[in-house]
């Protein structure tokens, strides 16, 4: 695996159905709603056929580091409501396949994500700060997960007013806290390497 590949295996067990998870994770538009912490905007560009192969959708995305991605993907393999399959291509190219396996009143969601950053700043990057996008990764669906398990409590509530008690999903992280944070650290290693005055006498 060369330097700017990544492959990632998430899973989730979450109290729903195969069909409602299905439904929720493939209505892509909706995921700006419930998943606003890393889905920033989608576009669908194409309905593809009744099953959705060839459906084609624009995202803007980021995590909790302070860049973007611009991508889009195609649907290429539907085995509804047990899953689907991707083609993405953008900022990064690759491959993902979610798998909705039923557990009793649960389901176990699989994702399979294998990608080359094709992002110039990431790419050039990827050598030495692989672990970190990685971490970005991770985090990123740490916060899918959270944030549906949110929208299935919305969705289960029993009443309009247990609804509206459940709480808002994570947003977007602003990146002026790391910039403050990459800029105290610069300063501090300019002070620490600074030149200085030897007394000789």
């Amino acid at each position: 695996m060369s330097n700017n590949e990544y492959q990632f295996t998430t899973q989730w067990r979450v109290k729903s159905s195969v069909t409602e998870l299905s439904e929720l994770l493939g209505n892509a538009p909706d995921l700006v709603r419930w998943w606003p912490s890393v889905y920033l905007d989608v576009q669908q560009l194409e309905p593809g056929d009744e099953r959705g192969i060839g459906r084609v959708i624009a995202l803007y995305t980021k995590g909790w580091l302070p860049y973007t991605l611009n991508w889009q993907f195609r649907v290429s393999q539907s085995r509804h409501p047990y899953g689907y399959t991707i083609e993405a291509w953008g900022d990064f190219v690759g491959r993902g396949e979610w798998t909705f396996a039923p557990d009793g009143e649960y389901v176990i969601a699989t994702y399979d994500w294998q990608i080359r950053v094709e992002k110039p700043l990431l790419r050039l990057l990827s050598p030495i700060l692989k672990p970190v996008f990685a971490a970005n990764h991770l985090w990123a669906m740490r916060m899918g997960e959270k944030s549906l398990q949110l929208e299935l409590a919305r969705r289960h509530a029993a009443s309009p007013r247990d609804r509206a008690m459940v709480p808002a999903p994570p947003q977007p992280i602003s990146p002026v806290p790391f910039y403050l944070g990459a800029a105290a650290c610069l300063l501090l290693l300019i002070w620490l390497f600074r030149p200085r005055n030897i007394d000789t006498e």
